[in-house]
């Protein structure tokens, strides 16, 4: 694999809107640096088990983690005990996830793998899928996010669960409220902050503490919009959360996490 050292957005980046961008964006240096802004201790106490406590609370034990990152998640779960299998479209993150995991004793089982062609590579089925670290802002498209959807949902059993997580875009789209540093990105020294914004663009500058800089054009989701797709694939109660909290009205929360249940319920059980 020839190691891409620079990402390139032409002359007017402003104009990079499509999903298949993600691969050229995750460049060999961006990803060396992406744990310097997670940080992985401060991610994890932000957190407070809330994944895993949510995964137990649906009896889950097999999960899917398609937004695998450098691994942290995913190694989140083994730890507690579940049965991981960790896809990523970017084979330069998949590698990092892999090193990361084998450093810490545990040796992930990787699939890369498209999101909109998830089951061509994937061939089992789980009790959970996972999309986390705002990961399905990448799809630019909406017919990209629906049959992402749809890929998600057929891989899952009858009464499996589909966690997916966003920035919260309507705070920064129409209240120009910038994101904290209190749950997500988390790294000391380290910026992600949005350049440009608009309804169909949410282009991200990440500054690192040696002065290094790099972009991730992405579209700016909103709250409403994702769990209405959601429904409409055919999740039939979709919970969300405000920063791991399902009381979040009396303050912006930076990120919202929807919890979609795929088992068919008879009458009207949505909550918003």
């Amino acid at each position: 694999m020839i190691k891409k050292t620079n990402q390139n957005y032409g002359e007017d980046p402003l104009a990079v809107r499509e999903s298949d961008k993600y691969q050229e964006e995750y460049v060999h240096p961006f990803v060396d640096k992406w744990d310097e802004l997670i940080d992985w201790d401060g991610r994890a106490e932000a957190e407070g088990g809330f994944f895993i406590k949510k995964l137990r609370e649906h009896g889950v034990k097999k999960v899917l983690d398609v937004a695998t990152g450098t691994g942290f998640h995913s190694l989140q779960l083994l730890r507690a005990g579940f049965e991981v299998t960790s896809v990523d479209g970017s084979p330069v993150m998949l590698a990092k996830a892999f090193e990361n995991a084998r450093k810490q004793g545990y040796i992930l089982q990787t699939i890369q793998a498209d999101w909109r062609f998830l089951n061509r590579s994937v061939h089992d089925l789980y009790d959970a899928v996972v999309c986390l670290g705002n990961s399905f802002t990448h799809l630019h498209d909406e017919n990209d996010r629906r049959k992402t959807l749809a890929e998600y949902y057929a891989t899952l059993r009858h009464d499996g669960i589909l966690v997916l997580d966003q920035r919260n875009y309507d705070a920064i789209l129409d209240k120009q409220i910038e994101p904290s540093h209190n749950y997500y990105y988390c790294g000391d020294n380290v910026s992600a902050v949005p350049e440009h914004v608009d309804e169909t663009l949410a282009r991200f500058r990440y500054k690192f503490s040696d002065g290094s800089k790099f972009h991730l054009n992405m579209f700016p989701l909103r709250k409403n919009y994702v769990q209405r797709l959601m429904k409409e694939v055919g999740f039939q109660c979709v919970k969300t959360f405000g920063d791991f909290h399902e009381t979040y009205r009396n303050k912006e929360p930076d990120f919202f996490i929807h919890v979609a249940e795929k088992k068919y319920i008879q009458g009207d059980h949505d909550h918003e």
